[in-house]
């Protein structure tokens, strides 16, 4: 196996806070800060993981920090988002943050691109949401990396 991994945790799973993509932003942001991440996915990118970051109030440098320094598992990032000042886990925000998520509809350019990769038709047959097309995309990238 390939001394970086495609991170296969998809952005529709969320952990014991009911975050989506949280964990996620866990595996990349653990796998960049050892060298680790697969090329071509950024440890805290652009997306969902500055949807998240933002949405619960916390500093993108700050979790990069934590990640690099501390190496904590899931429980131990969660516990550590709970204990920052001015974090919004409140019920009704975490809502309106997976709805955005779940929500998400890639450009007419990445759509057709993850579905090319894949041997897939653009014939609106493939749930059209960026979380089912980011795991089309992963799946891909890992059969390539390690399977094929």
């Amino acid at each position: 196996m390939s001394d970086t991994y495609v991170p296969l945790i998809s952005s529709g799973v969320a952990g014991p806070l009911g975050v989506l993509h949280l964990p996620r932003l866990w595996q990349k942001a653990s796998l960049e800060a050892r060298g680790k991440l697969a090329a071509g996915y950024p440890g805290i990118g652009q997306g969902y993981d500055m949807m998240v970051i933002n949405a619960l109030g916390l500093n993108a440098d700050a979790v990069r920090a934590f990640i690099t320094e501390s190496k904590p598992t899931y429980p131990q990032f969660e516990a550590w988002i709970k204990a920052q000042p001015g974090v919004k886990l409140a019920k009704a925000n975490i809502h309106k943050l997976n709805v955005s998520i779940a929500g998400y509809i890639h450009n007419d350019e990445t759509r057709k691109g993850i579905l090319a990769a894949n041997g897939l038709n653009d014939d609106g047959s493939v749930l059209p949401d960026a979380i089912n097309l980011n795991n089309l995309d992963d799946w891909f990238e890992f059969h390539q990396a390690v399977l094929k």
